[in-house]
């Protein structure tokens, strides 16, 4: 747990949690806890047990804005792509008038790309960092959605240039990915239209119409996966066309060597049986000229067909 107190931007450390009861006169108070910490903290800032139940939940935790007496509850889903795998990280806030407190399980991003930001803005009150912290998650969402997209291009280039029974399953994999991110992004774009037009006490009046920015931006990311969703449908279509034409490709190579054989067998055919008196049976060169004209009508035949692009 890291406990500093913020005035105008400057961060300064300190080492006991009592010493943020006290509301300072100016700046506001930032805790950085795991989910060991609520031990400590619910207690000492009177934290809805709810609340702490949610934080503590190995079950994936639907954003929600819950208001309790003394604190605003409120949780946001941070999207990070690894190793080509999406993930979605829970953000617990914890906003009282004079403190914030962030409770994750695991790193998140956001939180610490966030410090420069609040140093260079100046900010000194706990709404302005919540409204800064769930605005640069949802920017992450517009770095993963271009990810995403050329990640989608290079399938694409892929099933187009050599098809693979592999792609099948990545086109599904990634469909399935694109819609569990759509489905969580429903609740989270409710949440910032509540931080944006409901009536909140702990929220500055004139700081709550910038919500109506980051809601825009979820809207936008929401009708971009909905093109993805779309763009993965064509390219099950690409992959199903490739393989049909892939088909037709070998069965029209076979039906072209099927046919250069045809006449070859029939000579040969001719040449096979066993009469007794089967014309140029005792002629020294009648096995070469056979094998000679099996040769040219074979090789000409297959001229043919290269030159009219059957094979």
């Amino acid at each position: 747990m890291k406990i500093r107190y913020v005035n105008q931007g400057v961060f300064t450390s300190l080492d006991h949690i009592e010493d943020t009861l006290t509301p300072p006169e100016e700046g506001f108070y930032w805790i950085d806890a795991d989910v060991d910490d609520l031990a400590v903290l619910q207690p000492t800032f009177h934290m809805h047990d709810l609340a702490v139940e949610d934080c503590l939940s190995d079950e994936e935790q639907r954003p929600k804005l819950e208001i309790y007496e003394s604190h605003y509850f409120i949780v946001v889903n941070s999207i990070r792509f690894d190793d080509e795998e999406i993930f979605l990280r829970a953000v617990n806030v914890f906003l009282g008038r004079h403190y914030i407190i962030t409770v994750t399980k695991q790193k998140v991003n956001e939180l610490r790309t966030l410090k420069p930001i609040l140093w260079e803005q100046e900010v000194n009150s706990p709404d302005r960092f919540l409204y800064l912290l769930i605005d640069s998650i949802v920017d992450n969402y517009f770095t993963v959605g271009d990810r995403l997209e050329a990640r989608i291009e290079k399938l694409e280039e892929d099933i187009l240039m050599h098809t693979k029974k592999s792609h099948l399953n990545e086109i599904i994999g990634l469909r399935s990915e694109i819609l569990w991110l759509k489905k969580g992004l429903g609740p989270q774009k409710e949440v910032i239209n509540t931080l944006n037009k409901k009536d909140l006490r702990l929220i500055d009046d004139q700081l709550q119409k910038y919500f109506s920015d980051i809601y825009e931006n979820a809207v936008k990311i929401s009708e971009t996966f909905d093109t993805y969703r779309d763009l993965m449908g064509n390219l099950r279509e690409a992959y199903q066309s490739s393989i049909s034409n892939r088909a037709n490709e070998i069965m029209r190579v076979f039906t072209a060597i099927t046919t250069v054989f045809m006449p070859l067998t029939l000579i040969t055919g001719i040449y096979g049986m066993n009469f007794k008196n089967m014309p140029e049976l005792d002629y020294e060169y009648s096995y070469f000229i056979v094998i000679g004209i099996i040769a040219a009508l074979g090789i000409t035949m297959y001229l043919i067909f290269r030159k009219k692009d059957w094979i």
